[in-house]
């Protein structure tokens, strides 16, 4: 006779919650650190926003600030060193985004190709380490190899005859600009070629094997596998970096800074510090950086609803 096929029953797990505290509890315990960090200095920040519609004095808190509506947003958005530094962050940050974006996926595309794997990790390593320097590090390093005339970059090019009279590289504004705008893409070029390298061990192995048999070349396969793989990444990336170009960073525009320099150095993180922090107009201060984090919000909707639109899965 032959015999009946019969179905097992699936046993359904209920897991509850206190089911899930008493197997995982330490694991729970270790997350409540970085939530309360998170909590304490992000969420529970945004009540003290309300001194944008008040004359805050820290003495008086709160409690004995006087209310003054919108006069704080009028002072601001009428303040000629507010435009100027506005206008001169946007113009930084576009160019930051149009020259760094870039180069990480360009450096990927070649470490890559690279077929010899120690020399491969000793690039990534010499090329991703700048990021962990801070920018006092990197200033001071800069001053001493970009000097007018005791700078060894400088020196070398005399030397050489290239050149008769030292580049005043960090003392004439569109000389700095160049040079702030490449030694911020050095400086960050390498931390991102790791994440797009990350990316590109995903794509599968057969399609370059597919690809070779097919006759592509190199640049071909690159072209057409390799880019098409990480668009997602790059896209995601894309959408992050446009978040910030509201934002600027003072410690990268402090250590370049000098006062012949000061029409293209004075951004917004400048005129935070000197115009609402260093002066005690903490309301001011407040008032920029909603500001800045408001239209850095907006852009990254924005820019993830166009992505969408484009058939990308976008970031949200």
């Amino acid at each position: 006779m032959a015999k009946s096929k019969t179905k097992s029953p699936q046993v359904k797990v209920n897991v509850t919650w206190k089911n899930a505290m008493k197997r995982d509890w330490q694991l729970y315990l270790m997350l409540l650190i970085p939530l309360a960090l998170v909590f304490i200095f992000s969420y529970a920040a945004y009540p003290g926003m309300r001194m944008i519609f008040m004359d805050y004095k820290p003495a008086k808190g709160y409690a004995g600030s006087e209310w003054v509506g919108f006069k704080i947003f009028e002072k601001v958005f009428k303040d000629r060193d507010f435009k100027r530094a506005l206008s001169s962050s946007i113009v930084f940050n576009l160019l930051d985004l149009l020259v760094g974006f870039p180069m990480p996926i360009i450096l990927a595309l070649i470490l890559n190709e690279l077929r010899y794997q120690r020399f491969k990790k000793v690039t990534q390593t010499i090329l991703y380490l700048p990021h962990f320097l801070s920018w006092a590090i990197i200033g001071s390093v800069a001053y001493t190899m970009f000097r007018p005339s005791t700078g060894l970059v400088n020196i070398v090019l005399m030397n050489m005859g290239v050149i008769q009279e030292g580049i005043p590289f960090l003392t004439e504004k569109w000389h700095w600009a160049v040079t702030y705008l490449l030694i911020g893409v050095w400086q960050g070029m390498g931390w991102g070629t790791i994440i797009y390298l990350a990316a590109i061990t995903s794509i599968s192995g057969e399609l370059y094997e597919a690809a070779m048999i097919d006759g592509a070349n190199r640049w071909q396969r690159m072209w057409n596998i390799t880019l098409p793989g990480i668009r997602g990444t790059v896209v995601t990336l894309l959408i992050m970096n446009l978040g910030r170009v509201m934002g600027s960073n003072f410690e990268r525009l402090q250590v370049f800074g000098n006062s012949m320099v000061k029409d293209f150095q004075y951004q917004l993180a400048i005129y935070i510090y000197e115009k609402g922090l260093s002066s005690g107009n903490y309301s001011m201060a407040t008032l920029v950086g909603v500001f800045q984090s408001l239209v850095g919000l907006i852009l990254v909707l924005l820019s993830d609803k166009v992505a969408k639109q484009l058939g990308e899965d976008g970031l949200l």
